[in-house]
């Protein structure tokens, strides 16, 4: 597998000679600087990607394109948006680029409720508790019948933190809620955050799967002539929040979006972590039913609890096999060479810890550390560096 690390670009306080000495030899990128919905120009891809390759790495996966909410809703100007991605697709396979990991997750994107979750070694992890996100659901954001998608024991442990929260508190849970809305902090008010809501529970869970279905049939034609491979992100957590619509959750929501537009040029993203989270899915099968279509990984870990909350583990302890997992995408990599195809499927470490003096540090993004990934990424190049030994010997 290719090892890459993800870099928010030059304002990054991950550099690029950083990911240079961790050894890995791609990197994960976008440009964020451009507003959800414009072109992406030949002209700013092609200044990224000589930044990135000044320093002896390769620009390997887009992550990602954002999908504007007109195509979401099929609304407003959603044809002027559909054409803008299709000259973005166009433009990313002039610039040589061939993987780009996208997203469909209506109004929220990933979505934790504390971001500096203390383990028992002081190091801190994301963690996504599920009574924290009922009591802002239910008594901040105040969302109608809001209490009858939690369970009684969620309700009641909600009721029983809201009794005691106080301000300060409220605030930091809502700010770390609305660190994962597009646009992050301070990009949209409670009532943004309703009306949005409000949107897409009338569209429905089958409703937004047509929606985007109507995407695929209109990105991949360009995406197959453009020789870029797009590789669809789960929804994180996989599960519904706020009521919305989750469409990228478990293998059926997979097979029926692969089956939508039968190429390989409409794959998926394994974020391992993200799928995880769902007691629902078998990871180890996920990956053996969908390896072909598997263009991209994220193997990331996380423990779960059974009221649905989870935290960001270590790397190769969670709940998800790691070793089986790499175990089948190497496999699939043999196969591939097999038939010709010798590149091999990149991964990047998910959501590393922050260790040591970045516990102190400000303007770290959540989960990005430099020393949390790289630990991680460790733990990945030996678990790599055994089994092809093993396989090899």
């Amino acid at each position: 597998m290719k090892e890459t690390l993800r870099w928010f670009g030059p304002d990054d306080n991950v550099s690029l000679e950083n990911i240079s000495q961790s050894g890995a030899s791609g990197v994960v990128s976008a440009l964020d600087h451009i507003k959800t919905g414009d072109v992406w120009t030949l002209d700013e891809i092609l200044k990224r990607k000589k930044i990135i390759e000044s320093s002896g790495l390769e620009w390997t996966v887009i992550e990602s394109i954002p999908v504007h909410n007109d195509i979401k809703t099929w609304s407003g100007d959603f044809y002027k948006y559909v054409n803008n991605y299709k000259k973005s697709i166009e433009n990313v396979g002039k610039a040589g680029l061939e993987l780009v990991c996208y997203n469909f997750m209506a109004v929220v994107d990933w979505t934790r409720t504390n971001l500096r979750y203390k383990l028992p070694n002081k190091s801190l992890a994301l963690r996504f508790d599920m009574s924290d996100f009922a009591l802002y659901d239910i008594f901040i954001l105040s969302r109608k019948n809001a209490k009858n998608d939690y369970t009684e024991e969620v309700y009641s442990e909600a009721k029983r933190k809201f009794k005691i929260f106080n301000k300060e508190d409220i605030n930091i849970l809502e700010k770390n809620i609305i660190a994962g809305l597009p646009g992050g902090e301070g990009s949209y008010s409670r009532k943004q955050i309703l009306n949005e809501v409000e949107k897409f529970s009338i569209i429905g869970t089958e409703g937004y799967r047509k929606i985007l279905f109507r995407f695929l049939k209109e990105i991949i034609p360009i995406a197959e002539r453009s020789k870029v491979k797009m590789c669809i992100h789960p929804d994180d957590p996989p599960f519904s929040l706020f009521g919305l619509p989750r469409v990228v959750s478990s293998a059926t929501d997979a097979r029926k979006l692969l089956n939508a537009y039968p190429s390989i040029h409409n794959g998926l993203t394994m974020c391992v972590g993200s799928y995880g989270a769902g007691s629902h899915n078998n990871i180890i099968q996920m990956v053996k039913e969908f390896k072909s279509r598997i263009h991209f990984a994220h193997l990331r870990n996380i423990i779960k609890e059974s009221d649905g909350s989870f935290y960001e583990s270590d790397h190769l302890s969670g709940d998800n096999n790691m070793y089986a997992i790499v175990k089948q995408f190497l496999s699939e990599e043999k196969h591939r060479t097999k038939l010709g195809d010798c590149s091999m499927i990149p991964m990047r470490p998910d959501h590393g810890h922050l260790i040591g003096n970045e516990v102190h540090e400000k303007n770290v993004n959540p989960g990005y550390s430099f020393g949390g990934r790289l630990k991680g990424l460790g733990e990945l190049r030996g678990l790599l560096y055994a089994l092809e030994k093993t396989e090899n010997e």
